[in-house]
């Protein structure tokens, strides 16, 4: 059983690496929590001495085997909650990740696996992101944002890779959301933003929108 701050921690390292088995910069995981480096310095010596990480000083972290499972546990238990919310109780996808972040700390392993049969065994969230399943075995997706696509396209909203309460506002003032479809127009060569077709209005989206919305070719 490890303390809410050590299960944010792993879980931040899991998410600066992309899952990956590489290091993690201290100094980023202290901007990525909010939180003064020297704090972070203090919980990371302590996930050393509980064999959930490797400490290299000066250059960073790695997620030991027992730290990177239960980073994953976190991340299923949040993503789960996620579509719990937004499919069960009607939250919108905007509102569910700082509630999320509250639930996804329960200690029932008996729960989750209930909430998991109750929800049919999602693999996917409520944004795109794939939920890790109870093995831990995590869904590897080929994911291609609409900056990478040139006009004409048509395609459909999968998923984000941005999950702050602004990019949501932000797709929201402009209609968008999972499952969206956008006709791509034309793009300007000065600052690569877009003027796409959503739902038969015509907008231009800005590359930063562009780079954090993924998208696939359009299917019937």
């Amino acid at each position: 059983m490890h303390s809410i701050s050590k299960e944010d921690y792993l879980k931040a390292i899991y998410h600066l690496t992309n899952g990956k088995e590489t290091l993690a910069n201290t100094s980023k995981i202290a901007a990525y929590l909010n939180i003064k480096a020297s704090s972070c310095t203090d919980m990371v010596k302590k996930l050393a001495s509980d064999k959930l990480i490797s400490y290299e000083p000066y250059r960073g972290v790695r997620l030991s085997p027992s730290g990177r499972k239960a980073a994953i546990y976190m991340i299923r238990k949040h993503r789960l909650w996620e579509t719990f919310l937004v499919n069960t109780l009607g939250f919108n996808w905007d509102e569910v990740h700082n509630v999320a972040e509250q639930l996804e700390h329960t200690e029932s392993p008996e729960l989750i696996t209930r909430l998991d049969a109750f929800l049919g065994h999602p693999t996917l969230d409520p944004h795109g992101d794939p939920i890790p399943d109870a093995n831990g075995i995590v869904q590897n997706l080929e994911e291609k944002n609409l900056a990478s696509y040139t006009p004409p396209a048509d395609l459909t909203v999968i998923g984000v890779k941005d999950h702050s309460s602004e990019f949501f506002q932000a797709l929201t003032e402009r209609k968008i959301a999972l499952g969206s479809r956008i006709r791509l127009l034309k793009v300007f060569d000065y600052d690569q933003s877009l003027v796409v077709e959503v739902d038969g209005q015509e907008q231009t989206l800005t590359p930063s929108i562009c780079r954090n919305l993924v998208v696939e070719i359009k299917t019937e």
